[in-house]
């Protein structure tokens, strides 16, 4: 069994609250009210800024030059997408936010570069690993049942692609073979960190399902 197949099964209660969530059950058959999809949108822009900055981190602490230039590449696709957010997505749902980072956005982008800055590179990439693979999951169940004709089939296509597929693959290779070379305390420590980081996904999903706003 890969060190990936491990956290798979320790997180995957996790995933099925996700899959399950009604944000991504009412997305795959269409019916997501476009307020909550245009939270979403705003809040993952600021999220993709941040999660840019932890992947480049975290490569920085990588022992060799092509695994720098992988997570190099994985955050320049980050700024890359978040760019293409405001080109589409916000000119197509005329989003105008300027407010904040809600409280689940922020408790995840602040994990994602606390880990990254202070943590060990391999307890850095299984933090950064849920917000590929889960993604890729999600998109891939999502394209498979989805309600056709469906608002928001950009979505879908982007996260069920091929493309975002090769980066997926690439991290849990990665991983696993950090994992091959980690000391069972390191390991563990890894696992803990792909499980926080698992379950800070379900938070940002229903943080946006919920509208969340900070209570004071």
């Amino acid at each position: 069994m890969k060190f990936t197949d491990e956290l798979w099964e320790a997180a995957l209660p996790v995933y099925e609250k996700i899959e399950n969530h009604p944000f991504n059950r009412e997305l795959k058959k269409g019916i997501l009210p476009v307020e909550k999809f245009k939270f979403y949108i705003f809040q993952d822009s600021l999220y993709l800024a941040d999660f840019a900055k932890a992947l480049a981190t975290a490569g920085t602490k990588s022992g060799n030059s092509q695994e720098l230039l992988d997570f190099l590449e994985f955050a320049q696709n980050a700024i890359l997408v978040e760019r293409a957010l405001h080109i589409s997505y916000f000119k197509e749902y005329d989003i105008n936010f300027k407010g904040e980072k809600a409280p689940g956005c922020f408790a995840y982008t602040n994990y994602l570069l606390s880990v990254s800055a202070f943590e060990s590179y391999e307890v850095a990439v299984a933090a950064l690993l849920p917000c590929f693979w889960i993604y890729k999951k999600v998109g891939d169940y999502i394209y498979a049942h989805q309600s056709k004709p469906n608002p928001y089939q950009n979505w879908i296509d982007a996260y069920a692609g091929e493309e975002f597929g090769k980066s997926v693959e690439k991290a849990l290779g990665i991983c696993n073979q950090l994992a091959e070379n980690a000391s069972p305390a390191t390991r563990a420590k890894m696992k803990e960190a792909y499980l926080t980081a698992s379950k800070l996904e379900y938070v940002f999903w229903d943080s946006a399902y919920r509208l969340e706003e900070w209570p004071v």
